[in-house]
């Protein structure tokens, strides 16, 4: 896609910006996008938002001198970037960084989100029927006999419709 100021180089910086329920969209080359103002969006820009948010904490004497086993970060260090060394670091500074994480996303718990461009439904997968018979394993292991009669029908009713 080229850019739609200069119309010679490809487009790759896009903006997307909803004004009063108003949407408009700028697809533009690196040059362009710099000289209207665009060249300090991205990770750069997030990471020093997130960096200035750790660095309002309180004392943190006892989480700067703990260290990840993993990558070896301090808390220091991920206040200061804004960004977390590894998956490690999420349990090894938990207590640190839960109140942040609350802040910065409302909730600790992720709820998912789909994208306003898909489609308003979502089909589930289909279940197979090696699924199925570890549910029925689990059914009879707690024996609701009943139940796991309606699934291994179910399953015989898939295997036969495979078989023709």
């Amino acid at each position: 896609m080229l850019c739609e100021k200069c119309k010679k180089n490809m487009a790759t910086t896009h903006i997307r910006s909803v004004v009063n329920g108003i949407v408009s969209e700028k697809n533009l080359c690196a040059a362009c996008a710099t000289e209207e103002g665009y060249n300090d969006i991205g990770h750069n820009s997030l990471a020093s938002m997130l960096a200035s948010m750790f660095h309002e904490a309180p004392s943190r004497s006892l989480a700067s001198q703990t260290r990840c086993s993993v990558c070896n970060s301090t808390f220091d260090d991920i206040a200061s970037t804004g960004k977390v060394g590894c998956a490690n670091c999420y349990k090894t500074f938990y207590t640190e960084l839960l109140p942040y994480l609350k802040r910065v996303h409302g909730s600790t718990k992720h709820a998912g989100k789909v994208p306003c461009r898909a489609p308003l439904m979502v089909k589930p997968e289909k279940e197979t029927i090696e699924d199925l018979r570890l549910e029925l394993n689990r059914l009879v292991s707690e024996e609701k006999y009943e139940e796991a009669a309606v699934l291994r029908d179910k399953i015989r009713g898939m295997e036969a419709n495979n078989n023709e």
